[in-house]
């Protein structure tokens, strides 16, 4: 069989072809899939990145507002191979965090395929290798290889509610994905559906843009300070956990949490049962950081309601029997994963598109599937993740084809496609 190399910025020049991937192919071009990448590169592993938009890290780009920030300090959410600069703010905003993000991709050198949408993926018995169909304007590709990363991460898609009238509903509905500013419902009646980090910041938002927001808070939820005698809160916890079980350390994360804010039941937010961390780690239910909204709410600036029963025209209807006119609503009601509508494969992922072997052993399945950036763990449990799988089909790959690994990789090596 003839073999010809084809770079990976060369352009399509069939509407259809069968292309074979030295490496792994590794579907999204997010913050997991870079991470993902880059420590491939270190370890002399080619790879094909494929991206259905146009661009690197798409959600920060495309679908975040403006005023967003790292919730967490950058040293917990840096890449792995190179931190974030010196001269950026513990928490960098979304600008700096998406120059920081284009900056790791033109040092590893990762050269994404983007608008390449996979249609599916199986695994073929026959031959032992994965099969990833992807369709573009050019046409469709059927790429052919040993190894599979699944990087498209948790939020993937927009989870939008069926709520009753919605949709007889006269005033403007916006996923939170499409919110960018406050700017444009200044003095409006604006009623956000969901009361997670990005609910609480996007009412805040709207207080700061002199709107009225009012939350729908339908269920427990915990809020935390985002720093406790100015040190992240977050950082204090992962410090506790070092020598304290995770039902003390939640416990005196909530013993803090009220010393600093006060109790947040009179304002209609209830705590769940389950501690702040036990919770994020059964439930994958982030809690809420504060930096700002709560004093929104305890003045009267954010008003807190209860669940929807309902829409009309101009009104929403709330399950106490409470009707409220408004503007405008923001549905804050999050994101999930798309694997299962492509991934023909159902014994390492479930039916909610996330791996079902728990963390820390999520990353890995079988026939060469990978899965990174599904922890629930956020930017450190896919930096962790991206390197245990760059070095586990390093292992094989130096195996396979009997080479050392060279001293500067980044320089010496090049992704290849064999086209046949």
């Amino acid at each position: 069989m003839e073999t010809n190399f084809v770079p990976n910025d060369e352009p399509f020049l069939f509407s259809q072809r069968s292309v074979w991937v030295n490496g792994p192919v590794i579907v999204g071009a997010g913050p997991a899939g870079l991470a993902t990448a880059a420590c491939l590169r270190e370890q002399g592993v080619p790879f094909v990145v494929i991206e259905r938009a146009d661009c690197i890290a798409s959600l920060w780009q495309k679908r975040t507002y403006d005023r967003l920030r790292l919730h967490l300090p950058k040293q917990f959410c840096q890449l792995p191979r190179l931190p974030f600069p010196q001269e950026f703010p513990e928490y960098p905003s979304k600008k700096q965090f998406i120059q920081y993000l284009e900056s790791y991709t033109q040092k590893f050198e990762i050269k994404p395929r983007f608008n390449e949408t996979v249609q599916s993926a199986r695994f073929d018995q026959t031959g032992g290798l994965w099969r990833v169909k992807t369709e573009s304007s050019p046409g469709e590709v059927e790429y052919v290889c040993q190894w599979l990363v699944v990087a498209t991460g948790e939020n993937a898609e927009c989870v939008m509610p069926e709520i009753e009238g919605l949709n007889e509903f006269s005033g403007e509905v916006l996923h939170v994905s499409d919110y960018k500013s406050g700017e444009r419902f200044k003095g409006k009646n604006v009623l956000v559906v969901g009361c997670g980090n990005s609910g609480m910041e996007v009412s805040l938002d709207l207080c700061n843009h002199e709107a009225s927001p009012s939350m729908v808070v339908r269920s427990s939820v915990h809020v935390l300070p985002r720093e406790i005698l100015g040190k992240s809160t977050f950082e204090l916890a992962v410090l506790l956990m070092k020598w304290l079980p995770l039902w003390l350390v939640d416990k005196l994360m909530l013993i803090l949490a009220w010393l600093v804010l006060g109790s947040i039941e009179k304002y209609g937010l209830k705590r769940p049962l389950m501690g702040p961390l036990e919770l994020k780690n059964t439930t994958g239910k982030t809690p809420v950081l504060d930096i700002g909204a709560l004093n929104k709410i305890r003045s009267g600036d954010i008003k807190v309601v209860p669940g929807i029963k309902r829409f009309n025209r101009t009104e929403v209807e709330f399950i106490n029997g409470e009707k409220m006119s408004i503007d405008s609503v923001l549905l804050a009601t999050g994101y999930r994963s798309n694997v299962p509508f492509w991934l023909q494969e159902r014994e390492f992922f479930g039916k909610n598109g996330f791996p079902r072997t728990p963390f820390p052993n999520g990353w890995k399945g079988k026939s060469g599937l990978y899965a990174v950036g599904f922890t629930r763990r956020g930017l450190s449990g896919a930096a962790s993740d991206a390197i245990k799988i760059a070095q586990d089909i390093g292992s094989v790959w130096r195996e396979e084809t009997k080479q050392q690994k060279k001293k500067n990789p980044i320089a010496s090596l090049t992704r290849c496609i064999s086209q046949f």
